[in-house]
Formats: structure tokens, C-alpha cells, sequence
């Protein structure tokens, strides 16, 4: 299986995955398995570990169920091991009186399995279509490194305010206005009360790597106070820089990340170069309500990345950028501790008092 989370998010997003915490990955292996009946050779040569009445449960089961758990410790394989071997004895009781009572002859748990099935097979081939790219050479990973300063020997964390705005498309270019002709924030936000806008505050702490890499330069180079203005599904958000620390990379320490991120980034590129082709070679026919075909939107989906790593999100333009929530690293170049807190209910400080005036 391929290694990082951006390829786990490629294949999710490529296929529909059946998503599930442990106990769930362990039910739909065992319907797997126990509904089609599994293969009794490959259960006879496995080593047993229990017996729930007739059916086994082997230590293959047990070890498939662990592999896919990440980042387990091996001093915690054998506790855990033991976890999992009591899910799957519960499951198998679930699995016998489910087929007792028919149950897996249910129309919609049929449909499940399918999927389940159809998933599976799928991201295995995606997973040996992208399993023979090479390794990025030290010298890519150092001219990644030596191309992206904001990001490693630059590298700051970022402190926002942000005003989340309830507001229709028709109240949109009155918010830029009013917000460009703010003399600070908390003029800003009196602007908000008087003109009845529903609106809430908060504040983020966020480094470097947890924001859209098209962005990052022009935020970089933002002076405290000033501010971008974004609309959103349910109306605006602006974003005030309230300040910034800096916490820089050095490139032994960004190593792992970027030749992580460069080497799923070539596997991202194989698999859409290997769909396309699929889709070009294939003879596809829409029917019925889907007689015109895939819109034009969707097409465009199909033909570009449906991943975003986290050290690149090219969603947001440079202009207009509200920071997303933050999300983990694959692997993290460092550990982000937070930036100073400042406060997020009234947005007061020196920082803030200087308002609005550099965005103009």
C-alpha cells in the first residue's frame, strides 16, 4: 500500500472508500469472509486462535486487521493483537446469527459487500499502478528545499483573527466595501452590528505548512493587521494577521517530508495518467437521466489531482485566502507548537489596532 496520507486521501478520493473506525474495518473484512465463505485451504493452513462453534478465527485474520492500524508501536502489537482477537470473536457471533436470521441476503447488505469489494479491488490496482515510481534523488529533494524559503528556512507560524460573516451573494460586495473602508477591525465589526450581519469570532495558530502553498509567498509577506476577505458557502470570512513567529526548517529536517511528499506526488501523477488513459481507451455510455454525459465541471474534476497535499493547496488564490482548519502532516518537518495566544473575542492589542490600513 502506498505510504503517506496523500495517497490514502488519492484513493479515497478516486474511489468511493467505505469509511470505518477498527471495529468497523474488522466487520466488513469478516462479512467478506464470511458471507462468500472464505477459502477453507487457506484457513486449514493458517494457525488458529480461537473457535467461535464451528468457525475459526486464525492469527492471518488477526495480523490483516493490525496492518492496517498505523503507527502501532511494536512494544503494542501484542496487547493489541489480543483487542482485535476479541472484536473478531464478537463479530463471527454477529456473522453466524446474521446468517441465521438471513440477514446477509439483505438487499442493502448485499449492496454494501459489493462496494466493499468493488473498493478494494480498485485501490489495489491503483496501488500497484503507482508502486514502481523511483525515489526523489537528493538533489530534487534539495532544490524542493531551496525553492520554497516561506516553507522551510523561513518558515513562520501564524497567528489569524477571523470574522465568520452570514451573508447572501447580493451583501457580498457591500462587505468588501465597507471592510476596505474600515479603519480597524472593531470598526469593522460595529459595521457588522449596525447592518444586523450575524457573525462570530475566532482566532488560529497556524505554521507554515498547514496553509495553501499558492498562498503562501503573499501571506509571507503580510504585515500584522492587515487583512484578506474570502467568500464562503454562507457568506464572507476575513482574515486578520495578528502575528507571526519564526520557527524555520533545516533541511535535514525537512528531508523525510519532501521526499515523501515528492515521491507520492510522481505515484498522484502515474495514477491520473493511468485513469485518463483508461477512460480514453474505454467505450463509456451514458444512459438514461445520465444521457448528456458528465458536466463539464465534473469532467474537469476527472482530468486533474483530487488531491491536495499538505504542503500544497493550490484551491485558494493568492488574492483572497482564509486559512483552511489545520490538518496533520504525512510527515511532519516539525513539531508546529502554537503561536502566542491573543484574543479572540474582542479583537484588541496592538497588533489589531493598527486595523485595516495596510490592506488598502
Amino acid at each position: 500500500m502506498f505510504s503517506g496520507t496523500n495517497l490514502v486521501v488519492e484513493i479515497r478520493s478516486l474511489f468511493v472508500r467505505v469509511s470505518a473506525p477498527l471495529v468497523g474495518v474488522v466487520i466488513v473484512a469478516g462479512l467478506l469472509v464470511g458471507c462468500g465463505g472464505g477459502d477453507k485451504k487457506e484457513k486449514t493452513a493458517s494457525q488458529t486462535a480461537a473457535k467461535v462453534n464451528k468457525e475459526e478465527i486464525t492469527v492471518h485474520q488477526i495480523n490483516n486487521v493490525l496492518q492496517q492500524q498505523r503507527g502501532l508501536k511494536p512494544e503494542m502489537a501484542a496487547s493489541a493483537s489480543v483487542q482485535v482477537l476479541e472484536r473478531l470473536i464478537d463479530q463471527e457471533l454477529a456473522i453466524q446469527k446474521a446468517q441465521e436470521q438471513k440477514i446477509d441476503r439483505d438487499p442493502r447488505v448485499v449492496q454494501q459487500i459489493e462496494s466493499a469489494r468493488r473498493e478494494i479491488i480498485s485501490r489495489a490496482y491503483i496501488e500497484k499502478v503507482g508502486s514502481g515510481v523511483p525515489t526523489p534523488t537528493p538533489a530534487e529533494i534539495k532544490a524542493y528545499f531551496d525553492s520554497k524559503p516561506a516553507l522551510f528556512s523561513a518558515r513562520k507560524v501564524y497567528s489569524f483573527q477571523e470574522l465568520m460573516i452570514e451573508a447572501d451573494a447580493g451583501q457580498i460586495t457591500a462587505l468588501r466595501e465597507a471592510l476596505a473602508a474600515a479603519k480597524d477591525i472593531n470598526a469593522f465589526a460595529e459595521y457588522l452590528k449596525a447592518n444586523n450581519f450575524k457573525f462570530g469570532g475566532n482566532q488560529a495558530s497556524r505554521a507554515a505548512e498547514q496553509l495553501p502553498l499558492a498562498s503562501l509567498d503573499e501571506i509571507a509577506k503580510m504585515k500584522n493587521g492587515q487583512a484578506l476577505f474570502s467568500v464562503t458557502p454562507k457568506g464572507a470570512q476575513v482574515t486578520v494577521l495578528a502575528g507571526t513567529r519564526d520557527q524555520p526548517v533545516d533541511e535535514v529536517r525537512a528531508q523525510p517530508a519532501i521526499e515523501q511528499f515528492l515521491l507520492n506526488e510522481r505515484k498522484r501523477k502515474v495514477v491520473e495518467d493511468d485513469l485518463k488513459a483508461l477512460r480514453k481507451a474505454a467505450k463509456i455510455e451514458y444512459v438514461g437521466d445520465y444521457a448528456g454525459g458528465a458536466p463539464k465541471s465534473l469532467e474537469e474534476k476527472l482530468n486533474v489531482s483530487p488531491t491536495r497535499s499538505p504542503l500544497v493547496d493550490s484551491s485558494a488564490s493568492a488574492a483572497e485566502y482564509v486559512p483552511p482548519a489545520p490538518a496533520p502532516l504525512a510527515s511532519a518537518p516539525v513539531d508546529t507548537t502554537p503561536a502566542e495566544p491573543f484574543a479572540a473575542s474582542a479583537p484588541t492589542g496592538k497588533a489589531l489596532e493598527m486595523g485595516l490600513k495596510g490592506f488598502k
